[in-house]
């Protein structure tokens, strides 16, 4: 087995000398001055490339993630109030059992009407009432922490959009929850014939 080492073909001056394997390499103490000088130097070249790296960090801009999180946050509440939410059905189940076992067999037609429809009617817009109230604060607080913070930072436009939106949402849920709590949307059905 051969141990010498070829030179490359292209290589313009090859070192043909053979290498013998079972030596360690020593360096030199002028060599190991220069390696520590090189090893100073790239020390604080890297020491600049990081300094500068925390300076780019710093310039970069905030990535709002907590801001468009709860824009969509916001938003969603918005659209849970308008389509109602399984919290809404089961408090609006719990007021019409509980009106129920309230009522007496001689309870008039009104009085039962009461008991199953208009309860579980105000406890419904009761709760999305709640859920609206809950999409427009925070919608608002999302729009209004740029002015709270540093004046150069803003929020994206989409962020922005979806805030908007949370805020239509949470107001018309708000007023949904006024017109259905206060019967002005749809009158309570009375019973035929019974005493006004």
């Amino acid at each position: 087995m051969d141990t010498t080492k070829t030179p490359a073909p292209n290589a313009a001056e090859a070192d043909t000398t053979p290498v013998a394997l079972d030596k360690a390499e020593t360096t030199q103490p002028a060599e190991a001055a220069a390696d520590s000088a090189v090893t100073d130097e790239v020390t604080d070249a890297d020491l600049d490339d990081e300094a500068l790296a925390e300076d780019e960090a710093e310039d970069r801009e905030p990535s709002h993630v907590g801001s468009a999180a709860f824009a969509i946050v916001s938003a969603g509440l918005g659209v849970v109030a308008l389509s109602g939410s399984w919290v809404a059905g089961i408090v609006s189940e719990r007021a019409s059992i509980a009106a129920r076992l309230e009522l007496t067999q001689a309870a008039d037609a009104n009085a039962q009407i009461a008991a199953q429809f208009v309860d579980p009617w105000h406890t419904t817009a009761m709760v999305n009432g709640i859920f609206s109230a809950l999409a427009l604060i925070v919608a608002t607080f999302v729009l209004a922490l740029p002015a709270f913070s540093s004046p150069e930072r803003t929020l994206p436009t989409w962020v922005r959009s979806v805030s908007w939106a949370g805020i239509g949402l949470g107001a018309l849920g708000v007023l949904l929850f006024v017109l259905m709590y206060f019967d002005l949307l749809l009158a309570i059905p009375k019973a035929a014939g019974a005493g006004a």
